[in-house]
């Protein structure tokens, strides 16, 4: 089974329709400059509503660990995502606990990953852009993607571009843990289309299906 992340929340009422749609993890953006900033006063209320067995996840851009501590433990988030520069060593200080989303501008990405062994509970691949951090909508080399999968020796998340029309097919593909939604699936940024997520779920397990399914009735 492929797990399925929708990042970006701003709205409780959104949030709970993504998780009755199949989203198996519900993101919250704690970076300043992104549209889809979230107060951890909102993000707290948000994750009060949220059924049981939905991991919660706080996306952070080069923060300090003191303020990411305190945002976590208000919250009751339940993972770390750094999606900043942050070292090895800065993501073991959240241990088990941390994601490490790295960009992807060329096959260098692979040495990246390898530093972060032992550090995190798995690797996030977004598209490599100089006008901000994640949620371009753009999509990177998946060739690039396939091999981190094989090589990477932990979980690999894609994420990058992703949406109705490609994500059966980046499953096929890549063939990777989990994927990680947020501007394929809204109106406007931090506002989720809810039908585009319901579709966003049935076509990622359709990819799932094409690829596991048929190799099982063989």
């Amino acid at each position: 089974m492929v797990r399925i992340k929708i990042c970006g929340f701003t709205d409780p009422e959104q949030a709970c329709l993504a998780c009755e749609a199949g989203a198996d993890a519900i993101g919250f953006v704690f970076a300043p400059k992104s549209p889809r900033l979230i107060s951890k006063e909102d993000a707290r209320q948000i994750i009060k509503k949220l059924p049981p067995l939905i991991q919660t996840v706080g996306v952070f851009v080069d923060e300090s660990a003191d303020t990411i501590r305190q945002v976590l433990n208000f919250c009751g988030l339940d993972l770390v995502q750094f999606h900043g520069s942050e070292p090895p060593g800065f993501c073991k200080l959240f241990a088990p606990r941390a994601i490490k989303a790295l960009r992807v501008k060329n096959e260098t990405v692979l040495d990246e990953i390898s530093d972060y062994r032992g550090t995190v509970r798995g690797i996030l691949l977004d598209a490599w852009s100089r006008k901000a951090q994640g949620g371009t909508g753009k999509v990177f080399d998946w060739e690039i993607a396939r091999q981190a999968v094989l090589s990477a020796d932990m979980p690999v998340i894609l994420a990058g571009g992703l949406s109705v029309d490609n994500a059966s097919e980046a499953v096929r593909l890549v063939r990777p843990w989990g994927v990680d939604v947020s501007s394929g699936v809204e109106s406007s940024p931090g506002v989720k289309d809810i039908e585009k997520v319901r579709r966003f779920v049935n076509t990622v397990r359709i990819g799932v299906f094409d690829l596991y399914g048929k190799q099982e009735s063989l």
